[in-house]
This record gives structure tokens, C-alpha cells and sequence, in this order.
């Protein structure tokens, strides 16, 4: 790596580390360490749930689909938005209502500490199996682009990533993932730029040639929905649901708002980041179609084309902005994990001890089992990556079901519930095992969930009658 590449990283993670030790001083209580005393402005809040959400698979594996393909992608962004509409119509009212730190506090509230815990307790496992293997994910692909060996990535990304969070607490990984998500978007438009600066024909003779190749194709109207996942309904239902249950039901992203100043200011942070999310994609999905003209269509092993054009046709400098946009992706979504796992941790099991350095401490704990879960697989490990990938998607429909049923007028017992929510991640492997697309995961896992729920509570209140 070219010795200017590498002083504008290390000038990217020692100001990161920096600004999070400085911030650190505004924390005075565990309160303020998870929620920043409720006073985050609401645009930066939905600057870092973008940010949060896009990790760096995003940032490389976007661009490889318009590359591969076309963009029928966007169909999901589109249910994106409708799925955070949702969030802002049926779930932000109650967590503002009821002022939790954790929403996973509503279920206890609800239905008891139990099943608050054993909502939190499928929050924690998500979150470390697929925050754990996507920092390994996240690793290769800056081992790739650098030549840094797979372990000095992880530590490198892992120790200033905790840095930050240790010190600041979710004020600091906000404005952070604030930052970092212009700087990778800048990444995106960096590389538009250079193509269009760098090719014989004009920017309209190329996008003739890209349209006239059927690379900027949005809308899929296939009618195999159980099976193609791109297919325009199944897309955007599956886009919508998808964004309800990660975006209403798993705290790293609700964490954000929560953290604003009011229900207004988080229902803009909410809708808003689905509309930037929707930019975002295009922008880097525009970045895809110019690099497969740019390549001229040669073929590339999946997901290496975006990590391929950076390392060898980028010139000194630039390639340190976007290697610099590749690890701002990849630690704000490690930053955003680690604070919300230590937040769930001390608000739904610890309670009352709750204090500042205790709250720290649990983020070191939780720091320290991400970087080791990277460190212990690697990609060679290829079930167990994939398995870590996908886990959100076992269980989002799930989580969800709970609080679709805290809103229902009824006492469910704490054993339907478990149980029904146990029904509803083997319904999801069982779809899996049939090869249905993965977009219709969770309505069905929902429908399982609600309909077990709502049977075994019926004849558990019958024999009980008996």
C-alpha cells in the first residue's frame, strides 16, 4: 500500500478514536451512555441507522449485483420505505409512550420478565452470530484491498472501533456513523466519477450502451413469487416486512431513535432513512453498471468487482478515501452492535445496578466476544458463515410476532409465547429447507408465531378452566 494511502487510514481511525474519547466526557450516567439523554437530532439519528444498516457487505456486494445483473434490487429498497412507515405508525408510539430504555422492556411490561428476557436473550444471538461473522466477512475483503493478513484486520477495525464505543457510548457511535456514511457514499460518487473522467465515449453514450444491455432494469414482474425473491411482489412485500421486524423489533436500529428528542423527531429519523437508503443504493448500484463498462463485462469470482476496481485501478489517494469508505462501513456497524448488545444487557437483565462504568464494562465484554467470534472461524468456514449471515432472517419474524401480539388485547401465557416463537424460527428453516424465497421468511414466520400462540394459550386456559 502506497505510503499516502495508508496516512489518510490511520488519520481516519486515530480521528474516530479521538472524537469518541472526547465525547466521552458528556457521559454521566448509563442513561446517557445507551440514549445520550434523549437529545440526538434527528437527522444525524437517521444518518447513523443507514449507516448502521449498511455494512460493508452492502457497501462491496451492491455494486456486484448491477455488475452481474441489473437493478431489480431497488424493488426491495422501495419496501423498505413502506416498512419503516409502519414502524413509525405502530411501534414508535408505544416505546415513546412507555419510555423505555430497551424495547424489549415493552414485552416485559407486558408479559412478564421472562419473556422480556427471552426476547432480549434472541436479540443478543442474532446480533453476536451476525455482527460476529460479518466482521470476518468484513476483514477479507480489507485483507484483499490492503494485503494486511486476515488477523490484523480484524484487531486493526476491532480495537478503534471499541475505542470509540467504550468511551462514548452511542452518542459517539452516532455522529461517528454520521461522518462515516458521507464518507462511503463519497466513495460511491468517487467512483462513478473517476469512470466517466477516464472512458473515450460520454457519459450518454454509456448509458445508452448500459440500457441498450438491460443494466438498468428495475421491475420484475415474474409471477414464480415463491420462488424468485426479486419478482417485483415478493421484493417489495418481502422488503417491507423485512424493514418492519429489523427496523421495529431489533434494538441496534431502534436504539437510534430512541435516542432523539421526541416521537416526531424520531418518526422523520425512521421514514428518512429509508428514503436515504434508497439513494444510497443507487448511487452504488449506478457505481456497478459503470464498472462492468469499465471492465468491459470481463467476469469476476462474486462480490470481488467493487474490492478489484479499489485495489488496482483506483490512483494513490483516491484508494485510501475508499478504503477509508470500506472500514466506515464496516465499524459502524461493529460500533452500533456492541453498544446496543451492552444496552439490552444491562436494561433487560441487570437493572437495578445499573451506572456508567458498569455499562462500559459490558461493552468491553461484548467488544471483546465480536473479535473473537472473527478471529476464531475464517472464510473457510463456509456453512458457519453463511449461517451467521442468515440468522437474522430465522429469527426477525419472530421478534416481531411479540410485539404484534403486546398490542393484542389479551393475556397470553409466558409458555405459548415461548413456544410459539420457537415455531416460528423452525418454520423459517423448514421454508429454507424447501427452497422458498427468502423474502417470504417472515410473514410466515409471523403467521406460525401468532396462530401456536394463540392455540396452545386457548388449551392451556381450557385445561386451567377444567
Amino acid at each position: 500500500m502506497h505510503y499516502i494511502d495508508l496516512i489518510i487510514i490511520v488519520l481516519f481511525l486515530a480521528g474516530s478514536a479521538s472524537f469518541g474519547i472526547w465525547q466521552g466526557r458528556k457521559n454521566k450516567s448509563s442513561s446517557d451512555y445507551f440514549t445520550a439523554g434523549r437529545s440526538l437530532p434527528w437527522f444525524i439519528a437517521m444518518l447513523s441507522i443507514v449507516a448502521t444498516e449498511t455494512s460493508v457487505l452492502t457497501f462491496i456486494s451492491v455494486p456486484g449485483l448491477a455488475y452481474r445483473g441489473d437493478w431489480q434490487f431497488l424493488q426491495l429498497a422501495m419496501g423498505y420505505i413502506a416498512g419503516r412507515i409502519l414502524v413509525s405508525i405502530f411501534l414508535l408510539p408505544l416505546y415513546f409512550r412507555t419510555g423505555v430504555t430497551s424495547i424489549y422492556e415493552v414485552l416485559g411490561d407486558r408479559f412478564g420478565p421472562k419473556i422480556q428476557k427471552l426476547a432480549s436473550s434472541t436479540f443478543m444471538v442474532t446480533r453476536v452470530l451476525a455482527d460476529g461473522i460479518r466482521f470476518l466477512a468484513v476483514a477479507v475483503i480489507v485483507q484483499l484491498i490492503t494485503g494486511w493478513s486476515l488477523s490484523i484486520s480484524i484487531l486493526i477495525i476491532g480495537i478503534i472501533t471499541l475505542i470509540y464505543t467504550y468511551s462514548g457510548g452511542i452518542r459517539s457511535v452516532v455522529w461517528i456513523d454520521s461522518f462515516q456514511f458521507f464518507l462511503y457514499l463519497s466513495g460511491g460518487i468517487i467512483s462513478i466519477i473517476f469512470i466517466l473522467l477516464n472512458t473515450d465515449a460520454s457519459t450518454i453514450n454509456i448509458i445508452k450502451e448500459l440500457t441498450y444491455q438491460n443494466k438498468f432494469h428495475i421491475f420484475n414482474m415474474d409471477w414464480q413469487l415463491l420462488k424468485n425473491p426479486f419478482a417485483f411482489i415478493s421484493a417489495f412485500i418481502g422488503g417491507t416486512l423485512l424493514s418492519f421486524a429489523s427496523h421495529g423489533a431489533d434494538y441496534m436500529m431502534v436504539q437510534r431513535v430512541l435516542s432523539t428528542k421526541n416521537l416526531s423527531a424520531a418518526r422523520k429519523a425512521m421514514v428518512g432513512s429509508g428514503i436515504f437508503v434508497f439513494i444510497q443504493f443507487c448511487v452504488f448500484l449506478f457505481a456497478g453498471s459503470l464498472i462492468f463498462y469499465y471492465f468491459g463485462g470481463m467476469e469476476l469470482e462474486n462480490d470481488r468487482e467493487f474490492p478489484t476496481f479499489i485495489a488496482h485501478y483506483l490512483p494513490t489517494g483516491l484508494k485510501g478515501l475508499l478504503l477509508a469508505g470500506v472500514l466506515s462501513s464496516a465499524m459502524s456497524t461493529l460500533s452500533s452492535s456492541i453498544n446496543s448488545l451492552a444496552s439490552s444487557t444491562v436494561n433487560d437483565w441487570v437493572k437495578k445496578t445499573k451506572s456508567l462504568k458498569l455499562s462500559r464494562l459490558v461493552s468491553l465484554i461484548w467488544a471483546v466476544v465480536l473479535i473473537a467470534i472473527a478471529l476464531i472461524f475464517d472464510e473457510g468456514d463456509e456453512a458457519i458463515v453463511i449461517m451467521g449471515l442468515q440468522i437474522a432472517s430465522f429469527t426477525y419474524g419472530g421478534l416481531l410476532s411479540l410485539f404484534i401480539l403486546s398490542k393484542i388485547d389479551r393475556q397470553f401465557s409466558s409458555i405459548s409465547i415461548a413456544i410459539g416463537l420457537i415455531f416460528s424460527i423452525l418454520t423459517v428453516l423448514l421454508l429454507k429447507y424447501f427452497d422458498l424465497a427468502w423474502t417470504w421468511y417472515i410473514i410466515f414466520a409471523v403467521i406460525v408465531n401468532i396462530s401456536i400462540t394463540y392455540i396452545l394459550d386457548n388449551i392451556i386456559k381450557y385445561d386451567f378452566r377444567q
